[in-house]
């Protein structure tokens, strides 16, 4: 099909039950027609950023991510957000794909970003502050719609079934428009 995409599926937590481990799960299950979704699992293997290891060889976690990265048309990275920003987990694993400069799977690479949290601010900063790690990398960010899940206690049931219909819908529209942008994102670099 033409029209297929890829996206690759981060999520910025290590929990198993993970709100948002639920929300790319039930992203998979409303994603458009011709369009798959393989979510990334590996995140806990990758070591912390060390140049020194870089430079005796990626290691083989690291390896898988950018590879995963550069055979996917786009990025669904969803996030918590812990003290105002950014998983740790998150920004060392963007760290290892940036790397060399110019030679990253993540440049250019178009991203979407969506959170779930118990909370009311549904992922809010965390969000704005894994944008600004894009601009260096001239990854083209998806600016609207915005999909932040506050309360995701009450929308997954204990087993992590999104259950909330208006938050199902929201995410139907949140990845349809996700998709346009990647496919006009690859247009235009084409």
């Amino acid at each position: 099909m033409a029209d297929s995409l890829s996206l690759l599926g981060i999520v910025g937590s290590l929990r198993k039950a993970s709100y948002n481990r639920s929300l790319l799960r039930a992203a998979g299950e409303v994603l458009p027609e011709g369009v798959g979704l393989t979510i990334f699992e590996s995140l806990g293997n990758i070591p912390l950023y060390d140049g020194d290891v870089e430079d005796a060889g990626f290691p083989e976690a690291v390896v898988a991510l950018k590879d995963a990265i550069a055979r996917a048309d786009g990025l669904l990275i969803a996030t918590p957000e812990y003290n105002y920003g950014v998983p740790g987990v998150l920004k060392n694993a963007i760290d290892w794909a940036s790397r060399p400069p110019g030679k990253t799977p993540l440049l250019k690479k178009p991203v979407g970003i969506m959170g779930a949290t118990p909370g009311g601010g549904g992922t809010i900063r965390a969000q704005l502050q894994i944008r600004q790690s894009f601009v260096f990398l001239q990854m083209p960010a998806l600016l609207q719609p915005e999909m932040m899940v506050s309360r995701a206690h009450e929308r997954f049931d204990e087993s992590g079934k999104l259950t909330d219909d208006r938050t199902r819908e929201q995410l139907k529209k949140y990845l349809a428009a996700l998709c346009d942008f990647v496919r006009k994102t690859r247009a235009a670099a084409s």
